[in-house]
């Protein structure tokens, strides 16, 4: 009807219509991983291999029928190794997917004169082929580890999926085996080598073969991986970081995470004018920001959307982490995302800091039993030390680490006293002792990076854990007390996260839920120091700043969870310490409060 008002399509005209373009490589991806798993049972089990739903498997496209139990136990895992690149719309997956299709359709006919197969195979086929533009995304960083790291998981994988195989015909065994005897049946089988148990009938073929594939596809995906040209994850150029210098120079000011852009294990996109900048770095995943952009506010769009571009390209999760409100307000405006708030963070008003009243009488008090202690403190600019003290205090800083990985990513710059960093701050206690240890008579140190001309943010906190408790707390005054002669109003401290559910659930008249979301952040800070790191902030008296993490989805939110950790260092896979002597780590510092700061 002509000039009739346009109404929403209902469900079922969607249903008619059929799945959207953009939701094909998620149908696609779970189509796969179903098919797979039924290629997998039909090429371990017995009795699946003559159920309806073997049926149903020997016209799935990767499923080879009666001619090999090995081919569908190989296909089913190739299958669910695509899987995830077609979910992330990974151009090399759909080629694989694409040649594994037609493989299938040829193996139906020729082995099984199944009409039905090559049709399935090719309806399979089509939808790929007309959406091929959904999948565009580029490969991700990589390196040789991923060979290695494949290595490893394939291994247990195939070694886990040959127990099965091994076991999955007890009645065709001959004796009785030991566990030690299956295993070692797996693990010479994988090798291509008989092993000691046997089978009566064909059985023994065909765990053979089975056992062999698996082998074979550990071995072809490792060497794919190794010989494969490597693309290392972007690092900041010189280029890159004259560039960041120079408007940090301009709107450094803005943001107090501002200068832990320049950390160097961060890529940079630029605004089309290059005023702006956003710094990431890409992890399981998750193209993952820190702060604010970088640069004038009005070319932050062009920033974020070059951001958002590169995301999509290479079918990345985008994510912000600790944003301020007005940065977090520009990215959900700009790319319609999701804003949650996730702390506060401490910023102290030089002018407003005082040690005088009865709020800050506990920190009075231990400053003043540490001064008489025999402690004494230095604030002073990176420039303003020497190159030996530079070093002692890198030394120092590096052995009292209280993990065996550096941790940080966000709020962290992961050195100290670069050249460059100059104007950086380093505040240090001392105490001359009658046996001067390995650094001297230094015995805590704190480090601060600018924040614009006028104020610092705290990067990193270490002392020897062999000093008197206090030492944060004394060189947090001693920097708040030297910061007007050295043009310092603002100073920065650690980001509290949940800062707000903690504060509110102490309160009298806090809910049942607030409570026990409370309890739960209390539980947490045995590991991640949650609530302590809250109170320490909390004894300077700060004026607190939200701050906030932009994400996509909520289902995104756990993945973002695991990489913000991954990057922040609490969660690591690496050798172990006899394997890393002589090794430093590159990953970056953190604010770190040692637990009796607290």
């Amino acid at each position: 009807m002509s000039g009739g008002v346009p109404t929403k399509p209902t469900r079922i005209h969607r249903a008619l219509r059929g799945p959207r373009p953009e939701h094909v490589p998620l149908l696609v991806g779970r189509a796969c991983v179903l098919v797979g798993l039924l290629d997998i049972a039909a090429g371990v089990f017995p009795r699946f291999r003559h159920s309806r739903m073997h049926a149903l498997a020997e016209v799935l496209p990767g499923s080879f029928g009666p001619f090999a139990a090995a081919l569908s136990l190989s296909a089913g895992v190739l299958l669910l190794l695509l899987a995830h690149g077609l979910k992330r719309r990974k151009r090399r997956a759909w080629r694989a997917a694409v040649a594994l299709l037609p493989l299938g359709a040829v193996a139906q006919f020729t082995y099984r004169h199944s009409l039905l197969g090559v049709l399935i195979s090719l309806a399979l086929l089509a939808p790929l082929l007309r959406h091929r533009d959904q999948f565009a995304a580029l490969p991700d960083p990589r390196s040789r580890w991923r060979a290695l790291a494949n290595f490893v998981l394939m291994s247990a994988g195939s070694v886990l999926l040959g127990l099965v195989v091994v076991n999955a015909h007890p009645h065709r065994m001959l004796g009785d085996p030991s566990l030690a005897d299956r295993l070692t049946q797996v693990l010479y089988g994988l090798f291509g080598v008989e092993g000691p148990v046997d089978y009566r009938g064909n059985t023994s073929w065909t765990v053979a073969f089975s056992l062999g594939a698996l082998g074979l596809l550990t071995a072809i995906t490792t060497i794919y991986l190794a010989f494969r040209p490597e693309h290392p994850a972007a690092r900041l150029t010189e280029d890159d970081e004259t560039r960041l210098r120079a408007l940090l120079a301009r709107h450094g000011g803005r943001d107090s995470l501002g200068h832990f852009a320049l950390r160097r294990d961060k890529a940079v996109v630029f605004s089309p004018s290059g005023k702006a900048a956003v710094t990431y770095r890409v992890v399981s995943g998750v193209m993952l920001a820190s702060g604010d952009p970088i640069g004038d506010v009005e070319a932050w769009p062009g920033a974020i959307e070059r951001f958002m571009d590169e995301a999509r390209a290479h079918s990345w999760t985008p994510a912000v982490m600790g944003c301020s409100e007005t940065g977090g307000e520009v990215w959900t405006r700009e790319t319609g995302l999701d804003a949650l708030e996730l702390g506060d963070e401490a910023v102290v008003d030089v002018a407003d800091f005082s040690l005088a009243g009865r709020a800050m009488r506990n920190v009075r008090q231990m400053v003043k039993r540490i001064e008489r202690a025999g402690y004494e403190t230095r604030v002073r600019r990176v420039a303003d030390l020497s190159d030996a003290e530079l070093d002692r205090v890198r030394r120092a800083a590096d052995a009292w680490r209280g993990t065996d990985t550096e941790r940080g990513f966000s709020m962290a710059l992961g050195r100290i006293g670069d050249p460059a960093d100059g104007d950086c701050l380093i505040a240090t206690a001392h105490k001359q002792d009658t046996e001067p240890g390995e650094y001297g008579d230094l015995k805590a140190i704190l480090h601060f990076v600018p924040w614009g001309t006028d104020g610092v943010s705290l990067d990193l906190m270490r002392r020897d854990r062999a000093a008197d408790p206090g030492m944060n707390e004394l060189l947090i005054v001693a920097a708040l007390q030297a910061a007007p002669k050295l043009g310092i109003a603002r100073v920065s401290l650690n980001f509290a996260m949940f800062r707000a559910a903690l504060a509110r659930g102490e309160k009298i008249g806090a809910g049942p839920v607030l409570r026990a979301w409370r309890g739960l952040l209390v539980f947490l800070s045995r590991w991640f120091q949650i609530e302590s790191l809250y109170k320490f902030n909390a004894k300077f008296r700060p004026r607190w700043e939200p701050r906030f993490v932009v994400y996509r989805r909520s289902a995104d939110l756990p993945r973002i969870g695991f990489a913000a950790m991954q990057a922040e260092g609490f969660v690591t896979v690496s050798l172990p310490r006899f394997l890393r002597r002589g090794v430093s780590s590159r990953r970056p510092c953190a604010h770190q409060v040692p637990a009796r700061a607290a």
